[in-house]
């Protein structure tokens, strides 16, 4: 499946950090919603990064728009990774990878030699249409969060 921006973005339920399912369709007509794909919690890109939204979570909020990481971590590491950074948004099992490849995410990727499936850390902005308005794919984590901040201020 390959996801567009103006189309509707792919449905998904996933098990969520604090153990209740979610639905991206549940959002739909009520909220802006920023999914963003990472490769593993606690890792020092994915931490900077999950930070960066933590610290801009309430901006965000501002803008009828939340916040859902996803990552094939099982739900115990999610728990601890919130726990320890005082996340204040959901983070999202998704151990199958379906949902990531759904969004095209779950690729070869090559690190030290070593090649292997996983997430290329991407951002999409997903409009209260439920249709994808923006996409970042293959993520450098510097600056990301104010840039899918400001797209929301100027698009949504």
């Amino acid at each position: 499946m390959t996801v567009e921006i103006g189309q509707l973005a792919p449905d998904f339920e996933l098990t969520a950090s604090n153990g209740e399912k979610v639905k991206l369709s549940d959002y739909r007509g009520k909220k802006n919603v920023v999914l963003y794909f990472y490769p593993k919690d606690m890792t020092p890109g994915c931490t900077t990064e999950a930070c960066d939204f933590r610290d801009q979570y309430e901006s965000f909020s501002g803008l009828d728009t939340v916040i859902l990481g996803v990552s094939p971590d099982p739900i115990d590491k999610h728990q601890k990774f919130v726990e320890k950074h005082s996340l204040p948004f959901l983070l999202l099992v998704d151990e199958d990878h379906k949902v990531a490849e759904d969004y095209g995410v779950w690729q070869l990727k090559k690190n030290f030699g070593k090649e292997y499936m996983g997430i290329v850390r991407s951002t999409f902005i997903i409009g209260k249409d439920g249709q994808l308005a923006k996409e970042w794919r293959q993520v450098k984590v510097k600056d990301h969060v104010a840039e899918a901040l400001q797209f929301i201020k100027d698009h949504m």
